[in-house]
């Protein structure tokens, strides 16, 4: 039987985010039901995979540590699931994790592979988290901002836009 929250996230197609802020709100004033929320990523349906991720994404903005104990599925698991949908939010997600050295390694793997997606959206998400890890991260920091470099010379308008912003977060002005 599926609980409650995922309940809410059934129903119409991947255009629509449903009904996942009320899922939002109901954790927020309930952490306890963000097991049950992550759980819907791993769902069958992938309407309830991409209306929980975006829940999960919202959730962690103001409450990062929910997502600790979900660490390794985040990156093992989750990361390689195939909707954009889902992706576009792990690529979010994933900056706000405490990371080990190789956890950050297998993190930055799964967002370099990330900007290879279709989805425009995917990929200047993926930059982003890219430079927010990197603005933490001395040895990181060069690769990311020469990437960013190149993405901003190639890719879509977004994405262009996008690294020039990213360029000066991470202070290349270039």
């Amino acid at each position: 039987m599926m609980n409650e929250i995922l309940g809410q996230l059934k129903g119409g197609d991947r255009r629509s985010i449903g009904n996942s802020d009320d899922a939002v709100s109901k954790v927020s004033r309930t952490p306890s039901l963000f097991t049950d929320l992550f759980a819907g990523m791993f769902a069958a349906d992938p309407v309830i995979r991409m209306r929980a991720a975006d829940a999960v994404e919202k959730v962690t903005r103001t409450r990062p540590d929910l997502l600790q104990p979900w660490k390794k599925p985040l990156l093992e698991q989750l990361s390689v699931l195939p909707e954009k949908e889902v992706r576009w939010h792990i690529a979010q997600i994933i900056p706000r994790l405490t990371l080990t050295s190789s956890e950050r390694d297998s993190a930055v793997e799964i967002l370099m592979g990330y900007l290879g997606d279709g989805s425009s959206i995917v990929r200047t998400f993926s930059m982003q988290a890219l430079a927010d890890l990197a603005v933490h991260d001395a040895r990181l920091r060069l690769q990311v901002t020469q990437l960013i470099e190149r993405l901003t010379k190639t890719g879509t308008p977004a994405v262009r836009s996008r690294g020039r912003k990213l360029l000066r977060q991470l202070g290349n002005d270039s």
